[in-house]
């Protein structure tokens, strides 16, 4: 085992609880068709650890994984319960891949890169200057 710092995390429901940990190889935002499909959000943002990084503390009965046969590395975990996408193991073996809007903590990196840049969604940069609001905004009549 690492002397890397754990970092808790878990799907929306609860039922499924894990532990991850680095080092972390990459934090890649991905803006392929694919991974805004199964995110149903304008990119997917997965960090990059070795296969053995997780240690799953309840749930693991209930995690599905999704793959497209002909995609090369495409492949989704995710919580029967509640949908919320789960770590997982690479399709060659060689990552564990771990969506970080499931995690509980800082995983301590940022993203480091985007991938699939031409295949963003028409709106993503405009998303990026809407007006920002801490709680839900005041409601609009």
């Amino acid at each position: 085992m690492s002397d890397e710092p754990r970092i808790a995390g878990s799907c929306l429901c609860g039922q499924v609880a894990f532990e991850v940990w680095g080092p972390f190889a990459r934090f890649v935002l991905c803006h392929c068709s694919r991974c805004r499909k199964a995110t149903a959000a304008a990119h997917a943002a997965n960090l990059f650890t070795g296969p053995d990084h997780v240690h799953w503390l309840r749930g693991r009965e209930l995690i599905k994984r999704y793959q497209i046969p002909e995609a090369r590395s495409f492949s989704k975990c995710f919580c029967t319960h509640c949908g919320s996408a789960l770590p997982y193991v690479s399709r060659n073996g060689e990552y564990l891949i771990v969506p970080a809007g499931v995690l509980d903590g800082d995983p301590g990196v940022v993203p480091e890169r985007q991938i699939f840049w031409d295949s963003r969604a028409c709106w993503y940069a405009a998303g990026l200057t809407a007006p920002r609001f801490a709680e839900y905004p005041p409601a609009v009549v």
